[in-house]
């Protein structure tokens, strides 16, 4: 199996699409405790219990985290995540029932397949239940079915995005990384400094985004919604201050990977789960999650594009 998130032990992921209608969602399950994070730097998110996310609020564990298409519309397929959940007794305990805390975020691919038909609670309910901690799939699959990458000129001129994943491990300690990338910008290999995927010109080659904007600096951008949603897991234990830090080191990543990054019409984020009792430093964790958002980005178009 190839660097997969599911590297980090007892985590799930569960993918469901509509490969006609070009949309889909990826659910992570990870085992508990799961004391996550979030860092949002684009300036058009579509999310849900992002707030519950910060530090000082009182639930301090999540039950699963859900990326989507379909926009905003996309959302309301959470409540089949929230259904699976409350069927296996988990969530956060309020004495008359267990509330599954699920925070969610979208990418817009309704520019791409059939805009009426967006990802549902049934739809993810199965992503649930296909939930295998051996998931390896990348490319369009899950909520990476309609994305794509390289939009300063259109979807027109642009290339598939999708699903990418990263692993590492020293010993026992173990980071995962699962990118949907459906970025404005390119996507470069920061190993090289090539071009992966992105704009193409009407010849079909590179055309190059940063070298665009350089000469045409007062040229109208075409603002197709685009965003990168990243969830970063590891079984090192940490605090929800500190795993909160390390969504926001990991967002390096992106900036890395994607030219240009955390655009205005982009809705980066960066997720980041602590699910084990391993022992690591929050430094070294920050620095290679950053490193492997960037490998995750670079797979995610490499297997789209293949």
């Amino acid at each position: 199996m190839p660097d997969s998130l599911c590297d980090v032990p007892g985590l799930r992921v569960g993918h469901a699409h509509d490969a006609a209608a070009r949309t889909g969602c990826t659910v992570i399950l990870p085992p508990p405790p799961a004391i996550a994070g979030v860092d949002v730097r684009g300036s058009a998110p579509g999310s849900r219990e992002i707030e519950a996310l910060k530090p000082v609020r009182l639930v301090q564990e999540v039950h699963g985290i859900f990326f989507t298409g379909g926009s905003a519309f996309g959302l309301n397929a959470a409540a089949g995540v929230q259904r699976y959940l409350e069927e296996q007794n988990l969530g956060f305990d309020v004495g008359v029932a267990k509330v599954p805390i699920v925070p969610a975020a979208v990418i817009f691919d309704l520019h791409v397949g059939d805009p009426k038909i967006r990802p549902t609670a049934e739809m993810a309910y199965q992503a649930c239940c296909e939930a295998s901690t051996a998931e390896s799939r990348q490319g369009a699959v899950g909520a990476g079915c309609g994305a794509t990458v390289g939009k300063i000129l259109g979807v027109p001129h642009s290339m598939a995005g999708g699903v990418g994943m990263a692993s590492w491990r020293h010993g026992a300690l173990v980071i995962g990384v699962l990118a949907v990338v459906n970025a404005y910008g390119d996507i470069v290999d920061p190993q090289t400094g090539a071009l992966v995927a992105g704009a193409r010109n009407a010849e079909g080659g590179w055309l190059d985004t940063q070298a665009y904007l350089r000469s045409h600096p007062f040229a109208p951008a075409r603002a197709w919604s685009n965003t990168t949603l990243v969830l970063v897991a590891t079984n090192a234990q940490f605090q929800r201050v500190e795993i909160t830090k390390i969504a926001q080191m990991a967002q390096d990543g992106l900036a890395r990977a994607i030219r240009p990054a955390h655009t205005p019409f982009d809705g980066d984020m960066v997720f980041a789960i602590s699910c084990g009792k391993e022992q690591a430093s929050l430094l070294a964790v920050g620095a290679l999650a950053a490193e492997l958002v960037a490998a995750a980005i670079v797979s995610a178009v490499r297997a789209a594009n293949t």
